[in-house]
């Protein structure tokens, strides 16, 4: 495959601290490298580097002459005003295409990225939506090369898997950073990590995300014997320097200049191999309550759409609920419901006496950007009160891997995981029953969400847990509530019975009323389907994955170049898309019809 692009030596610092310098890259034709690295170390800086946003200090990047590139920061902004067609057709603007093909790519990349209405207000849309709009901005370009920055930062669940989806069957490479390991698993063909740690920076494997912790701990393991080979020689070393040679001769000069290298290399391994992470410990009350909260029929709608209906929970110490859903199903106004800042519409929300909630919300919005940092970590004098003891705030700090001198910095002007260690320190001075946590991995690096990970599966009270992050929700929840935002929920017991239970049912696509298998359930007898009905009952299954299939065959056509950039051909397969997605609505939505007689 030709190379897209190189790196050569890069380097970049930000007054007198280093991001990172002397690491070389390079990224073929179809290749996704997926990118971590702790916070801080540069990640983001690389990526605008790349896009040609910023210059490096040190070092060269060639890019091969006539690539299209795209790039999709972190935060994105669209021009007030701007509709979702206007930001799509927006990333055409520079492109000199005939008017036909134009219009045909934002057709085309309109239905891709799920939206429906052309005409919505991009400043309306939620975090997800407008992750999407931003990616569908650039994908519109039909780029060789995207560069994306944490990507799955606010998107749903769904979103995720739409996002996968989309990059494995482009014919286009890719540099994306994420923290998301189950997304790095499936879409990456390589994973680099840039850390200090590395000799030259960065460490480099092929494969997905478990392949590059094997090559990791390869490394580390070759590493920590090139440590302890290098302080047994410089034992040796150091004793022959105390018996003190006799003679100055050149050969015990030279011998003496070894050592001193071997010491200064024995240093340079051992910073390497020392690596810091933040220690988080959520402090639980220590409250023998069995029930610490118990929702009986809770019901709640909004805009006159009914979120969930008769929902029953019960949480106690030790219950680990993640809630999934798409966005807008009801998962944060669930969550403020438990918190008692909303009321339910019907049903009861009982909570014990006293109960201490501590809530970590998606949007951190009670971090005032002027505030300083030593401020936001103790807000009242030099020192914290962290179970029973107090504790200085430069401590406190380092505690969360912030230096001393960072102590007088605005809050507004650190990073987001940074804000997000803030936040995280604010709520561990907080004894808790019932921790609220919505979203809480954006912006976090693996190392602290591995950490996090530890303590809320140590975390004695209860937890409620809104997150993308499916190894988060597999490795924390020992239950998942499930919301599809028309009012249905369903209790399951890990997060892959769930999405199983998805992919097998098709929620989404069901109608609003109650299935037959939910009316078998409760004991209530199945109508019968008339003779012909019946046999397309027993056969709808089977022409709906036929359909999808037909349909999954029509978006790999689109995807392929040679189509992409034929605009007849565009708008041949363009309409062949849209019929067989129809059929698939068609299918769906007699299965709704047949399910509804059943009822």
């Amino acid at each position: 495959m030709a190379v897209l692009l190189t790196c050569h030596r890069l380097g970049k610092r930000f007054g007198a601290q280093e991001l990172f310098s002397g690491f070389s890259l390079s990224l073929d034709e179809g290749e996704r490298l997926g990118v971590i690295g702790p916070n801080g170390s540069g990640k983001s800086t690389l990526l605008r580097i790349l896009a040609g946003i910023e210059s490096a200090d040190e070092g060269t990047v060639a890019i091969r002459k006539q690539t299209r590139l795209g790039y999709v920061p972190q935060d994105s902004t669209f021009p007030e005003g701007a509709t979702v067609g206007t930001v799509i057709g927006g990333g055409l603007a520079d492109l000199a295409l005939p008017e036909e093909e134009r219009a045909a790519r934002v057709a085309v990349t309109l239905g891709r990225a799920g939206f429906t209405d052309p005409e919505a207000s991009a400043a309306s849309l939620s975090g997800g939506w407008k992750k999407r709009l931003a990616i569908a901005a650039e994908w519109v370009r039909q780029p060789d090369l995207l560069l994306l920055d944490e990507p799955t930062n606010h998107l749903d669940l769904e979103g995720v898997l739409w996002l996968e989806r989309l990059l494995e069957s482009a014919a286009l490479a890719c540099i994306v950073i994420s923290h998301d390991r189950y997304f790095l698993e499936n879409v990456a063909t390589d994973v680099a990590e840039i850390a200090r740690g590395y000799p030259d920076g960065m460490l480099q494997a092929k494969g997905g995300y478990s392949d590059f912790l094997e090559h990791r701990q390869a490394f580390f393991e070759a590493q920590a014997r090139q440590q302890d080979s290098l302080a047994s020689k410089v034992r040796r070393e150091v004793e022959w320097l105390r018996r003190g040679p006799k003679a100055r001769t050149g050969k015990s000069r030279a011998r003496i200049q070894s050592a001193e290298r071997l010491i200064g290399d024995l240093a340079e391994v051992t910073a390497r191999n020392q690596t810091a992470v933040a220690r988080i410990d959520f402090t639980g009350s220590d409250r023998r309550t069995k029930r610490l909260l118990a929702a009986s029929g809770v019901t709640k709608s909004y805009a006159g759409r009914a979120l969930f209906e008769g929902l029953n929970v019960v949480l106690g110490p030790g219950m680990r609920l993640g809630l999934v859903g798409a966005n807008g199903s009801g998962k944060t106004t669930l969550l403020k419901l438990f918190a008692g800042e909303l009321d339910p519409d019907a049903g009861t929300i009982e909570r014990a006496d006293v109960l201490q909630v501590v809530s970590f919300t998606q949007h951190r919005e009670t971090l005032a950007p002027e505030l300083t940092l030593k401020r936001a970590l103790a807000p009242e004098g030099d020192s914290v009160i962290y179970r029973g003891r107090a504790q200085h705030v430069a401590g406190w700090a380092k505690r969360f891997l912030f230096r001393a001198e960072q102590l007088e910095q605005p809050v507004g002007s650190l990073s987001g995981g940074e804000r997000a260690r803030v936040f995280i320190a604010r709520l561990m001075l907080r004894p808790a029953d019932l921790l609220l946590l919505d979203e809480p991995t954006n912006d976090l690096d693996i190392p602290t969400l591995e950490v996090l990970e530890e303590s809320l599966v140590d975390f004695p009270g209860a937890l409620v847990l809104v997150t993308h992050d499916r190894y988060l929700l597999d490795r924390v929840s020992n239950a998942v509530l499930a919301l599809d935002g028309d009012g249905l929920w369903g209790m399951y017991a890990e997060y892959s019975q769930w999405e199983l239970a998805r992919e097998q049912k098709k929620p989404s696509r069901e109608p609003k009323a109650e299935s037959a298998a939910r009316t078998v359930a409760n004991g209530q007898p199945r109508k019968k389907l008339g003779y012909l009905e019946q046999r397309e009952w027993d056969g709808m299954e089977e022409r709906i994955l036929a359909a999808e299939e037909r349909l999954a065959a029509c978006e790999r056509e689109m995807a392929d170049p040679g189509v992409a950039s034929d605009a007849a051909a565009l708008q041949r397969h363009y309409a062949a898309e849209q019929e067989a997605r129809a059929e698939v609505e068609r299918l769906y939505s007699r299965w709704a019809e047949l399910e509804a007689k059943l009822g």
